[in-house]
């Protein structure tokens, strides 16, 4: 049972948007002033492939082949017995924006490309802003991995919902054909 990936244009937004994240809140452990609480929650929270290892790792608990594909001919051309849209989004904090949010979505289609299903989990939470003078540093480390936690909950909860799916025998009978 093979499975075909692809990613949607808000994924590869967002692995872009959590690179650069990333990237800052890496800069920034370099920062003596800030302290390492801090800074490992801002680069552990904002780690690209936190997401998406998790994504594929369901994928391959639930389907064991699994190849991601960089546009649809490749894809098509492979003939998996399932293609897979993956579709995430995530917001971290900001000192713009204290609205969290992880959104993992992946739909289902057949070999011809028709619509079977879908999983899904997502979570949003508005966060007190981390900059606020006062804080001491554990309570605000502790804020920002909430981000992380948050994530993991929308993953545990796609997780659920992939295997509700495949219980459901929608997606494993198309496999199995």
């Amino acid at each position: 049972r093979s499975v075909g990936v692809l990613y949607s244009e808000n994924t590869l937004n967002t692995l872009q948007y959590l690179e650069q994240y990333h990237a800052v809140a890496v800069n920034g452990a370099k920062n003596p002033q800030l302290d390492s609480r801090i800074s490992n929650a801002f680069v552990n929270s904002s780690d690209p492939k936190l997401a998406i290892n998790w994504l594929m790792g369901s994928l391959q608990k639930q389907f064991g082949s699994v190849t991601v594909y960089n546009n649809l001919d490749a894809l098509v051309q492979a003939r998996p017995d399932v293609v897979v849209m993956l579709d995430t989004y995530s917001r971290l904090v900001s000192k713009r924006n204290n609205q969290v949010e992880a959104r993992f979505m992946a739909k289902f289609y057949d070999a011809n490309l028709q619509y079977i299903g879908q999983a899904e989990g997502s979570r949003a939470e508005q966060m007190p802003s981390v900059w606020v003078h006062g804080k001491a540093a554990p309570e605000i480390a502790a804020q920002i991995d909430q981000q992380t936690e948050l994530q993991v909950n929308a993953l545990k909860q796609f997780d659920a919902s992939l295997k509700a799916l495949v219980k459901s025998g929608s997606v494993a009978h198309v496999a199995s054909n």
